[in-house]
């Protein structure tokens, strides 16, 4: 079982600025509550000991609000000198990860998948990484994953309309280890540059989940999420 999560939390959410100018994406008031003390409550319930924060944009404001939120929490901080992308992010963190797997996530989206689930499929594939995976209908938004029966990915697919598939939910089992071994430069792209690069050559797992999934990256989604997460 994964006990320790990265959390991505450095974007300086741009297409948010028209109703939450002030704060990083992930500090996103939900009904008076930062977003990302949705995500890490989340991650709490499902097992996670070891929280490692990757921050840039605004960085001291998540700092001092974890620091009095949770001040006994397990945690990390670090901290983007420069935009790294998510690949570049992800690398970084991975070096401060104390397992052989960590979760990755995003700070802005809030999937409630089974944390046990995607492990156990992530260990029993041996698996490089292994993606959480939603359905969802009239897709316009995301890009969509294809998996086969044996739940390897087999195909990515860009932003199109798309009646009914699977997108990638942004939620990963991530091999540490094989991970860093990668020639990544240390800018890139974790989607397109690993896992559409590389998903045919490595072992790259997708996992359906039917769990409430909300990523609040613009406007429209922000709004829902004020009806639709009302927990403290």
């Amino acid at each position: 079982m994964i006990k320790e999560a990265i959390i991505l939390a450095g974007g300086l959410g741009t297409r948010l600025r028209t109703v939450v100018s002030d704060v990083p994406k992930c500090m996103a008031p939900v009904n008076t509550v930062p977003f990302i003390s949705l995500v890490i409550n989340y991650l709490q319930a499902e097992g996670i000991q070891h929280f490692i924060f990757s921050l840039g944009y605004k960085s001291e404001s998540i700092i001092e609000f974890v620091e009095e939120k949770y001040k006994s929490l397990h945690k990390t901080y670090v901290i983007e000198k420069e935009p790294l992308g998510t690949g570049g992010a992800i690398k970084e963190a991975c070096t401060k990860a104390k397992g052989e797997n960590v979760l990755v996530l995003n700070g802005d989206t809030l999937f409630k998948i089974s944390l046990k689930s995607l492990s156990n499929l992530h260990v029993r594939k041996n698996a490089d990484c292994t993606i959480a995976l939603k359905e969802m209908i009239n897709i316009e938004r995301y890009g969509t994953v294809d998996i086969n029966n044996g739940n390897a990915v087999i195909a990515f697919t860009a932003k199109r309309f798309c009646q009914k598939g699977l997108i990638n939910g942004g939620i990963y089992a991530l091999n540490t280890k094989s991970f860093l071994k990668e020639n990544l430069p240390e800018v890139f792209s974790f989607e397109k540059d690993y896992l559409e690069r590389l998903f045919s050559v490595r072992a790259i797992f997708g996992l359906k989940q039917n769990n409430h999934f909300i990523d609040i990256g613009i406007p429209e989604d922000y709004e829902r999420a004020q009806a639709e997460l009302i927990e403290a």
